[in-house]
């Protein structure tokens, strides 16, 4: 358990006030539950996601970069936390690229100008996720204490997706021994969700991509990942799929159903946002930690399990 992360900037993005709001909900709630204190930043935008990197790079790279420049500058933050895999990847893409390539920065630095902001310098801020935040500012024992309603029986396959980990170069603070994050094992939700008392899955898929940029151009390529994800879960002995990321929630959420439609292949695993689970464990209510928000139907898993 650290204090460093108690107060940190919250970048929502997108995705977290529309198709993830869920994800949001459970994230503020677990936060005050813990004492963490979240302050959103102010007039965020956009970090570019996967649209405006097709193309251009470096307008996506500044984009990212406003977001920090706003914590930073505007509201004297040095960490700002990203619970969206896409926002994360970018904020901390952007950060390598203003480090390491001088085009960006000259980009940024003219764009922040003629946006009439101070442009953001590498190394002001601190990118972290979500399970950064709670693995880091609480910790496994700090969980264990604060348990109302444990996971027991609960068998749990933990999902990253593939942003998390890749690019690898863009997260120097992972693969540093102990203590630190994998990029090849990742760990920090399965350290998480185990001190709340669930078991967890030894689930190889935890970093394969859930087809998410394929979902609109192809979408019967997305479901079959999806279905490869959610059939290897099953397999694996799990009641339920942990996310991190809302795209890949949601990917999972409506190719189980798409599966179902399109191909006639029908899979009981429930997905929930590692937040919801959390947040029940700490005695949250179902309603609380978004539960009805989601696309698929889990109250009445969560009931069974005794977690309403």
């Amino acid at each position: 358990m650290t204090k460093k992360y108690k107060e940190v900037a919250y970048y929502p993005g997108c995705a977290l006030e529309g198709s993830g709001h869920a994800y949001n909900t459970s994230t503020k709630a677990v936060g005050k539950k813990l004492g963490l204190k979240l302050k959103e930043v102010k007039d965020w935008n956009c970090c570019g996601a996967m649209e405006v990197k097709n193309i251009d790079p470096k307008l996506q790279t500044y984009l990212s970069s406003r977001v920090m420049s706003i914590a930073a500058n505007e509201m004297g933050f040095d960490t700002v936390m990203a619970p969206c895999n896409g926002c994360y990847h970018n904020l901390k893409k952007a950060e390598y690229d203003l480090a390491n390539d001088s085009k960006s920065a000259d980009v940024v630095g003219k764009l922040s100008e003629k946006a009439g902001h101070d442009t953001y310098q590498a190394g002001q801020i601190e990118t972290i996720h979500a399970l950064d935040w709670i693995k880091d500012a609480i910790g496994e024992d700090g969980i264990r204490e604060r348990v109302k309603n444990s996971l027991k029986g609960i068998k749990v396959a933990n999902y990253y997706g593939c942003m998390y980990t890749r690019p690898r170069h863009i997260f120097p603070e992972k693969d540093q021994g102990e203590g630190s994050e994998s990029t090849s094992q990742p760990h920090f939700m399965d350290d998480i969700l185990e001190a709340a008392g669930a078991e967890n899955v030894d689930y190889p898929l935890k970093t394969a991509c859930c087809g998410g940029a394929h979902t609109l151009s192809d979408s019967d390529t997305s479901t079959k990942l999806v279905l490869n994800l959610l059939q290897t879960a099953e397999e694996s002995g799990a009641d339920v799929i942990a996310t991190e990321c809302p795209t890949c929630h949601s990917g999972l959420e409506m190719h189980q159903i798409r599966a179902e439609t399109n191909f006639g292949v029908k899979t009981k695993v429930k997905v929930l946002y590692f937040t919801q689970l959390l947040g029940l464990a700490l005695g949250l209510s179902p309603r609380k930690v978004g539960v009805h928000e989601n696309v698929s139907d889990s109250m009445d898993f969560v009931k069974e399990k005794g977690l309403a």
